[in-house]
Parts: C-alpha cells; structure tokens; sequence
C-alpha cells in the first residue's frame, strides 16, 4: 500500500532541469536588492523626462523616446517596479548567456555567487534597478560581442534575441547609438586582420553587429519622423558639444572673436555665460534655455562648434584628449543616486500621483544612501579589473592565442575607450557614464580567469565558490 503521508522525490534530472532557472532568478534578486531596501526604483534627474514620455509619447529632443516607449509596455502609472523587472531581467539573461559562453561548463550556483560579487564589488545594482537606459550600455556591449565574434556559439533563437535586446540598447540612449557604430567598426577590422586559420572557438564577423547598428539608426529616425516630421538623427548633439565648449573656454573664444559680426544670438550674451556645462544646460535662467534649449539653439551650436574646430583644432585635440582620458579612469559608483530636489516629482504627480509617497519615503531622497564605503572597494576594483584585462589581452598576444583571451579584452577595452569618448568629449566627464560599464570589465576578468583555472583543470571548471550544482 502507498504511504499517502509520503512527500515525493526530487530526483536529480529534477534539479538540473531547475538548477539554471533558480540561478537567474536569485542573480535578479540579488541585484534588485538595494532598490528594494530603497524601498522604491533609484532615480535621476532624467527620470521625470522618461516618465513624461512613457505616459504621453511626444518627442523631447535629449531624450529616448524608445526607452520611454520601453518604460510604457509595464504601464508605469500603475507602478514603476514591473520595468524595473523587466529591466534587470534583461541585464541577467545577457549575463547568463556570456558568461556560459565565454566559460563553457559554468554551474548555476557558480553563475548565482558570480553575480553575488559583482553585486558588492561594483555598480551593477545601483544601476539596473534605476529609471533610466544606463544599464543597457554594457548590456549592449556584452550583446555585440557575442553576436560578433561568438554567434557559432548560439542558436538562430538566441541570436534573434539578442539582436533585439541590443537594439532596444543602442536606441535607448544617443551615446549607446554612437558605441554600437564603433563596435560594429571594430568588429569588421578584427575579421579583416585576424588569421582565420588559426582561429579555433573565436571567428569575428561583423555582419549582426552592423545589423544591430543599420536596424537602431533607423528605428531613431523612423520614430523621430513620426514624432515630429522631419529626419534626423538627434537634435540634443550640438548644444551638448556646446556645453562642454563652453566649460572649457573654447566657445567664450569663438564669441569674443567674431562677435558681434558673427550675428550669433548667444552674443548678447558672452560676457554672463555659465562656465559650467552643468549650469549653462540645466539652470532654468540660462542664456540657454532663454534661446530655446536644444531645439531652438541647434543650428548656432553646430555653427559654433563648427567655427571652434576651424580656428582652434590643436586646442579641440586637447580638450578631447584630456576629456576621454578624465572619463576613462572616472568611474565612481552613485553618482545621481542622492536626493535630487523634487526633480522628477511633477512627473510623478502627473502620470502616477498614488507613487508620489513612496518615492519621498524612499532613502535615496532622504540622504541616507552613502557611497563612501562601497567606493573604497569598488573603484580600485575597476581600476585593477581594466589592468588585469589588458595583462590578458597582451598575454595572449604574446603567444599567438588567436580567440577570446584576445579578442574579450581588446573588444571590452575599446568599449570603455569608445565610452570614455563619446561622453567625456561631446558631453563632459561623470562618474555615472563610465561606471555603468565598469562591471562588464569586472565581469569579463573573472569568466577569464575561470576559464583559464578551468583548462588547468583539464576541463573542470574551478571558478569555485563551493561545490557547484550540475
């Protein structure tokens, strides 16, 4: 006779068959953790902006409209918390499918304790739990390189999603639109240069990086013409450049040189301009906002920018120089993550008044989130990370080793380069642009390390946090 009070076996093809999923939930979890003791989704400045267009569409020049078209599908006036979901779902799936293929034989609870890590030594969860497109830079990154030099990896499904996710990424923010072109660059030169006879797991393509790139820059075009009726790429570009040209003496020189012969509006006034980019952009009585912001000053800021490149290349060449190198090593974590003055609220009124108390109850808006500690681990962490990555990469050329312990380095190297450019010279250096990368470096040395502790091991992998479910 059956024993009724018996509980059923959980045979071991049962564990395996969950062990993968249970992984990437708990890894979510895990990097939900910190917005969930915020006791709301962290925010920025920019936060408000996205919400206006998640709920009302429209077209806002320096903003995302495909983020606020992301942010839209989890009806967000109902809650923030479902895209918040959705958002670091999407950052854990891309994890899981790089890290199993850059370290083939990675357990589940290795890949769960993996990101336990990442989640106390860098930024990864002070960034995907926010309202805002930042951590689909390095999502896009880790995207394309799959995609580019290990699609023999995956199957047509997988390269079909990632595709999409990193579309959705590089439309999600300028700056990523601009990193994605250059890594599809970068791509098609590594096919171009290396011996493809020698290559054995590692076989660059450059074909669905440019896909990704050619589809994103003409979704931004296609969703700009349908918002507002003429094509282009972006409107915000110029008054940005101009911002950083003004911090850095070069635009008030252009003024002071053909003013007022020039017939440029921002002459009347030269001599009250803000020296801070900061402050010439985002002050409500600015010079800028007076002409019409990005919109109504976008021909004479590409006009001066123009001029300034004429008249002083060699002093352009420096200020990008210093510029990409200050982004580069300037990666703190939390920056934006602090009480940001009823920035987002009127937003927040508007679309979702019933969310206005949880986000004043929050601790970020009341002070209490505190860097100090977290950054004393988590930047030499990244500065170690970015050394250890170019060791690597050296090493392998060194000894001629022609697939990832090459082509991983160089390709996340040139990422955070590329990064470091894009947002250090055309906008100006801050923490937040390059910290949201800062943990693929991270993430990217220890699946190396890994891999080569697991050939050592004649195919055991010991990436070992404890014994691993299998």
């Amino acid at each position: 006779m059956l024993d009724a009070t018996a509980s059923p076996r959980i045979t071991a093809p049962q564990v395996r068959q969950w062990a993968w999923p249970l992984a990437v939930l708990g890894a979510a979890w895990v990097i939900f953790l910190p917005a969930l003791w915020n006791r709301f989704p962290f925010m920025f400045y920019d936060s408000g902006a996205f919400i206006d267009l998640a709920m009302r569409g429209g077209f806002v020049a320096e903003r995302s409209a495909i983020y606020g078209a992301f942010l839209s599908v989890f009806q967000p006036g109902f809650s923030l918390w479902p895209a918040m979901v959705a958002q670091v779902g999407l950052v854990v799936l891309v994890m899981v499918e790089f890290a199993r293929v850059v370290l083939p034989g990675l357990a589940p609870r290795q890949f769960f304790l993996l990101v336990v890590a990442l989640s106390i030594v860098t930024g990864l969860p002070w960034t995907a739990p926010q309202v805002m497109p930042d951590v689909f830079a390095p999502v896009l990154v880790l995207s394309l390189y799959l995609l580019g030099f290990r699609a023999a990896s995956l199957s047509p499904q997988r390269k079909a999603a990632l595709v999409a996710i990193s579309v959705l990424a590089a439309t999600s923010h300028a700056s990523h639109l601009g990193l994605a072109a250059g890594l599809a660059v970068v791509t098609g030169l590594a096919q171009i240069v290396s011996r493809r006879g020698a290559l054995a797991t590692v076989r660059p393509r450059w074909g669905l990086p440019a896909l990704v790139f050619v589809l994103s820059l003409g979704l931004v075009v296609a969703s700009n013409v349908e918002r507002t009726g003429d094509v282009f790429v972006s409107r915000a570009g110029p008054g940005f450049i101009v911002a950083r040209l003004l911090q850095d003496g070069i635009a008030q020189r252009v003024l002071d040189d053909t003013c007022p012969g020039s017939g440029y509006r921002l002459c009347a006034y030269r001599h009250e301009l803000p020296r801070d980019s900061n402050d010439f952009l985002w002050l409500w009585n600015s010079p800028f906002w007076t002409l019409g912001g990005f919109e109504g000053i976008g021909d004479e800021a590409q006009s001066i920018m123009l001029e300034s490149l004429k008249r002083y290349p060699l002093l352009n060449l420096k200020a990008a120089a210093e510029h990409t190198l200050r982004q580069f090593v300037t990666f703190a974590t939390g920056d934006g993550v602090e009480p940001l003055n009823g920035v987002p609220e009127a937003a927040i009124l508007r679309h979702m008044p019933d969310q206005i108390d949880d986000y004043k109850d929050a601790r970020q808006q009341s002070g209490e989130i505190e860097f100090r500690w977290l950054n004393a681990v988590q930047v030499p962490v990244g500065g170690v990370s970015i050394v250890a990555l170019a060791g690597i990469m050296l090493l392998a050329a060194r000894r001629r080793q022609w697939d990832d312990r090459m082509f991983l380095p160089a390709f996340i190297l040139l990422a955070l380069a590329g990064n470091a450019f894009i947002c250090g010279t055309l906008s100006s250096p801050h923490d937040r642009y390059q910290s949201r990368l800062i943990w693929a470096a991270v993430f990217t040395v220890i699946l190396l390390i890994g891999r080569r502790s697991s050939r050592r091991g004649h195919g055991k992998s010991s990436l070992d946090f404890g014994a691993a479910a299998k």
